[in-house]
């Protein structure tokens, strides 16, 4: 499935039905009175998160959404059956931006949320409705109301608990494929993955999501290279693992320099982003030169750093304990943060009027 993360819409509610004019005709009742129904209600556009879809393709190549208008109203005081909802399905982690505003609409990120980006026009009323003392038999009726119609940009921002970082051939790829059923293409030259993987890793009991965004390189916070189009996918993730190539090559490779490449495109990206949690492990630890990589990376970042070999299963048990303790220690922050949030007053005495 081609993976597509940004998408324009046009969407229309449905208009609501006209109102009937109709008067009551039997054999013995020649003026039996209006009987003219209200038109239906046009139907709603409505987003709803789907956790079955992780791409928004589906729109890509239908770009005009509409919902169904309401019907119109009939005679017997029969009124008009409301139009049916146009519900479009997005998966997880879709922000709704107004085109024309650039305003957020809303942010959906939870499975079963829902927003209505376009609502329907009410149905005009019948000639019933106006019936009054002094008029018995009007011949007023109103057509239906026009439905909502806005230009949408829909954004997808990838649901995660672990973003997997790291420059071209830094072994991304074959771990995802070592820790989960996603198959991402692997291959020995740069920028072989084109677009972001999930995983699902199951570890002593436990799930998590795993994200393989693909490679950065350096600028790729100004819009250089592949990476640019990707780094929001980091956004929603809660714990960020460094992989850093341990692979010499002929100019001679700075593990440091890599890592503190790769930390500064995510700082110039987003403070708030590269002050998360993070793992640092150097990849390819079956080569000689990935023990010294590892111990110069220790020494100058002062930071524990695992090694890694993804095809011989070397350090993969170390990585995934480290990254269910660094989600534990995630999600127990959010927790703190969001009681401390509920809990504060306005003027922080504690007080309550």
């Amino acid at each position: 499935m081609k993976f597509v993360d940004e998408v324009r819409l046009q969407v229309k509610a449905g208009d609501g039905g006209r109102g009937c004019l109709s008067f009551r005709r039997e054999k013995f009742e020649p003026k039996g009175g209006p009987n003219g129904g209200n038109g239906g209600r046009g139907g709603d556009v409505i987003l709803v998160v789907d956790e079955g879809l992780s791409t928004l393709l589906d729109y890509r190549f239908n770009p005009l959404q509409r919902a169904e208008r309401g019907h119109h109203g009939m005679g017997k005081d029969m009124h008009g059956r409301a139009g049916e909802d146009r519900v479009l399905r997005v998966p997880p982690g879709t922000q709704v931006f107004d085109e024309e505003t650039d305003e957020l609409l809303g942010d959906l990120t939870e499975v079963g949320d829902r927003l209505v980006v376009a609502r329907g026009g009410d149905g005009g009323r019948g000639n019933k409705a106006f019936t009054t003392s002094v008029n018995r038999a009007p011949r007023r009726i109103e057509p239906g109301w026009p439905g909502e119609e806005r230009r949408l940009r829909l954004q997808l921002k990838l649901m995660a608990d672990v973003g997997l970082l790291g420059f071209p051939n830094a072994g991304k790829s074959t771990f995802i494929r070592r820790v989960s059923r996603a198959r991402p293409k692997v291959a020995d030259y740069p920028f072989t993955t084109l677009v972001p993987n999930l995983g699902l890793v199951e570890h002593k009991g436990e799930t998590f999501v795993l994200a393989d965004i693909p490679g950065l390189v350096e600028g790729a916070a100004e819009g250089r290279g592949l990476g640019h189009r990707f780094l929001k996918h980091v956004e929603r993730c809660r714990v960020m693992l460094h992989l850093v190539d341990g692979m010499p090559t002929e100019e001679g490779r700075d593990p440091v320099a890599d890592y503190r490449a790769l930390r500064g495109e995510l700082e110039r990206y987003s403070a708030e982003l590269a002050a998360r949690p993070e793992i640092l492990a150097v990849s390819k630890a079956d080569l000689p030169d990935a023990q010294a990589a590892a111990q110069l990376l220790e020494e100058e970042i002062g930071r524990k750093v695992i090694l890694l070999s993804s095809p011989t299963g070397e350090g993969v048990e170390a990585v995934l304990d480290a990254a269910l303790e660094a989600i534990a220690q995630a999600l127990e922050t959010e927790r703190e943060q969001r009681e401390a949030g509920y809990g504060d007053d306005d003027d922080g005495d504690g007080d309550e009027e």
